[in-house]
């Protein structure tokens, strides 16, 4: 059987409409030499129109129709961190700890300018986990994840919850189950509403509100809020919520549905969900660093070791979006460089592609003169010995729009049958 490498870069593209682009900006020789070698294409991962987030886009990716299984990013989040929600009871929402202004509510930082460690997040967490939010018999779970990024879980021991509520960050809109980037917002907190008339969803608003007052009046004076207000940094004095979910998606395990055995290296906690979700088998890499160079040497350790386990190994690189939302041309095409040299370059040193081949693609667009995900195509190429190469030179949106065979991908969710396809018919020969 022909094992599969899919790297996944996460936002590595930017629109067909810029140039240069970050991939066409980079000195990326090992990848453009893969896609010299493969077959490429472009796909759009939810489809035409929809600017996803990213795990609307991963459950696309990996196969399956978000609009059939998406059930909210929140309980994906939280089964990532080791959560499991009680359906009808807790909601779960994706968090970012974000920066505040508690007079005006005006938010100053959605990310904390991306300077909390993950050691005071989790203080910051602990602070505010388990409070009695005194109403419903309502209570919170809080869980730090990595820098930023925290699960919310909002509970009551008597009443009935909803997920059908909006997001209190203001930079992302419920799109019935998705949650779309908003790309002109004003930033302000949002108050939590219900999107119905029911109960269940009144009381979930409410319950979200009275958290994130709470939060605001315990963490503004937090000691490590404190003690980075000393050193010029800005306080993590507020709790965003958003992607409000109720139960996980009931969806086949993806080994029984392509019959293959895959695990996944991941580094942020909602693609971790997913794998979990799908039956993978998972294997735990630490979070990524400023030490590019040690970060992806253990990630091509785990990928290889990943190889004698199974027939699949997805590896998802968070990499160049953060750069990407940052609006940091210059880091994202360093981002897509230090994978190139430390990650890519490595990997096929230890590969023979007779026996192996290799997917690479992105989850979404994030371009720098957008700061957001956008809903442009990215990049695929297909790579193995036995597959004939097309007309493309470099791993670029636009050569692989033009030219790549594989063509245009309409849906994310269409791409894996269609790699298995060609891997079953180079199984053949």
């Amino acid at each position: 059987m022909v094992k599969l490498i899919y790297l996944v870069l996460d936002g590595v593209a930017d629109r067909l409409i810029d140039r240069p682009t970050s991939l066409e900006l980079a000195n990326k020789p090992t990848l453009d030499n893969l896609a010299r070698r493969g077959i490429c294409g472009v796909m759009y991962t939810v489809g035409k129109g929809y600017a996803p987030e990213s795990d609307v886009a991963v459950l696309s990716i990996l196969g399956h129709d978000p609009e059939k299984y998406y059930t909210g990013r929140g309980p994906l989040e939280a089964l990532g961190a080791g959560i499991r929600i009680k359906e009808e009871y807790e909601v779960a929402f994706r968090a970012n700890f974000a920066t505040i202004d508690p007079r005006t509510l005006r938010i100053i930082d959605r990310r904390v300018g991306r300077t909390l460690t993950t050691d005071e997040a989790r203080k910051l967490a602990e602070a505010v986990d388990n409070l009695d939010l005194g109403l419903y018999e309502g209570y919170v779970r809080v869980k730090a994840t990595i820098g930023h990024r925290a699960v919310v879980v909002i509970g009551s021991r008597r009443y009935k919850l909803s997920d059908n509520v909006d997001n209190s960050d203001p930079a992302y809109a419920r799109k019935g189950k998705i949650n779309i980037a908003v790309k002109d917002y004003k930033p302000y907190l949002k108050q939590v509403k219900p999107l119905d008339e029911t109960e269940e969803s009144k009381r979930t608003a409410e319950l979200a509100n009275i958290f994130t007052q709470r939060v605001i009046e315990i963490l503004d004076k937090h000691p490590v809020n404190v003690e980075r207000e000393k050193k010029g940094l800005l306080k993590a004095n507020l709790i965003l919520l958003r992607d409000a979910g109720g139960k996980l998606p009931r969806i086949e395990p993806i080994e029984k549905r392509f019959n293959r055995k895959f695990v996944a290296i991941t580094e942020m906690p909602v693609e971790k969900g997913i794998a979990r979700l799908l039956g993978m088998g998972i294997i735990e890499v630490p979070p990524p660093t400023q030490d590019k160079r040690r970060d992806y040497a253990i990630r091509l350790d785990a990928t290889l070791n990943g190889l004698r386990k199974a027939d699949v190994v997805y590896v998802h690189l968070k990499g160049p979006d953060e750069p990407g939302h940052d609006g940091n041309l210059k880091g994202k095409v360093k981002s897509i460089e230090l994978i190139d040299k430390y990650f890519v370059r490595p990997l096929l040193d230890h590969i023979d592609l007779e026996e192996t081949a290799i997917l690479v693609t992105a989850d979404h667009a994030t371009p720098p003169t957008v700061k957001a995900h956008t809903d442009d195509p990215v990049p695929v190429v297909l790579v193995h010995a036995k597959i004939k190469p097309d007309s493309v030179e470099k791993l670029v949106e636009k050569e692989c729009y033009e030219r790549g065979s594989l063509g245009i991908i309409e849906h994310g969710y269409e791409l894996l049958p269609k790699v298995f396809k060609i891997i079953e018919t180079i199984e053949k020969q």
